[in-house]
């Protein structure tokens, strides 16, 4: 007996409208004022505000965002390595505890050299996240105290966390 998927009472929407409430709209006409010399690119992605910028910039863009009375961006949530294959893209998941604002870091690095400044020294709990992004995908954050691996044994030969990785086939009996 086989049983049938049932069909989406809704079928999914082809892509999805992204709407930034007041706070923000506010926010990302705070941050184009505070981070203009750094000309990030701003926009919004499933209604929260995104920050994108060079690499070259992150650490004082970073710094400005966690240090300018306007922003506060004082803890950073999430740290995550996103592999497009031909680039990584790494996304600080900021927030502001006194402000009540969270936003999106968004930099992008090359496949071939996958390195950027740590952050650690603007907010320590980007110890284990980076840690984890060396580990699985392999991007060097420069300046890290120890980016010893937290989630593999050492001498784990390659990066599971990329597509390109090789995966055993597994296959249901």
């Amino acid at each position: 007996m086989t049983q049938e998927r049932p069909a989406r009472a809704h079928p999914a929407p082809a892509e999805a409208k992204v709407v930034l409430d007041e706070n923000g709209q506010a926010l990302t006409a705070l941050l184009q004022e505070v981070l203009k010399d750094y000309h990030p690119q701003l926009g919004a992605v499933t209604d929260d505000v995104v920050v994108t910028l060079p690499r070259e910039r992150l650490l004082e863009a970073a710094r400005t965002l966690r240090d300018s009375p306007r922003t506060d961006c004082d803890y950073l949530c999430c740290l995550s390595v996103v592999d497009y294959e031909e680039r990584f893209e790494v996304v600080y998941h900021l927030f502001s505890i006194a402000r009540r604002h969270r936003l999106a870091l968004k930099v992008s690095v090359p496949y071939d050299d996958p390195r950027l400044p740590s952050v650690i020294s603007l907010w320590p709990g980007a110890d284990w996240h980076e840690r984890e992004g060396h580990d699985l995908f392999g991007v060097v954050f420069e300046g890290h105290p120890n980016l010893a691996p937290l989630l593999l044994y050492e001498g784990f030969e390659g990066f599971p966390g990329r597509k390109s990785y090789p995966f055993n086939d597994y296959q249901e009996w």
